[in-house]
């Protein structure tokens, strides 16, 4: 067999590696999710731009942006930042596949805060990769893979990876949206 077959085998092999693991999406506490796990075609295409796919990569800035669901924090290029009521701490506790879902807001440096944040709710933590991730009032900042535009609240009341996502209000607090009750299928998936 022929080196250039070798590096096509090697590679789809990868995939399929990758694939096996995330049918199996595990939290960080190791339990397993029992639904599948797929980005949308337009997520998984590309199409969000590598920054909010990865987090930002030089000084965040952190401001508010109105919607249907009222004022709530975005970064500074107005994507939605989300908290998760499974971090318990200013640490955040969603790494590997929930992160690729839920990618952290990143900073080298501080933070700035922008219209309509308050300065002193601002910080970041640690993740165990050694990046730094904003928080605000303590609850650590994620944008959702599925939000595409700026303004998209498309994780808004998601359930997933085991607890719920909210948008984050100017007080700090989780804002429920004015859809009521919360999705267990947020943007089409429960992840």
């Amino acid at each position: 067999m022929s080196t250039k077959h070798l590096g096509g085998l090697a590679i789809a092999g990868a995939a399929l590696a990758l694939l096996a693991a995330c049918s199996s999406k595990s939290n960080s506490t190791g339990a397993s999710n029992a639904t599948a796990m797929t980005p949308s075609s337009t997520a998984a295409s590309g199409s969000m731009s590598s920054t909010a796919a990865s987090g930002s990569t030089s000084s965040a800035a952190v401001k508010t942006t109105s919607g249907s669901l009222g004022t709530f924090l975005a970064d500074g290029k107005g994507r939605t930042l989300y908290l998760w009521l499974a971090d318990k701490s200013d640490q955040s506790t969603c790494y590997n596949a929930c992160a690729q879902f839920w990618p952290p807001l990143l900073t080298k440096g501080s933070p700035t805060a922008g219209s309509g944040v308050d300065a002193s709710k601002l910080g970041i933590s640690k993740r165990t990769d050694g990046t730094t991730q904003v928080t605000y009032n303590g609850h650590p900042l994620y944008y959702f893979a599925e939000d595409t535009a700026a303004g998209d609240a498309n994780g808004e009341g998601n359930n997933g990876f085991g607890a719920l996502w909210w948008v984050v209000g100017p007080n700090g607090a989780a804002v429920t949206g004015s859809s009521g009750a919360a999705s267990s299928s947020g943007g089409g998936y429960n992840y």
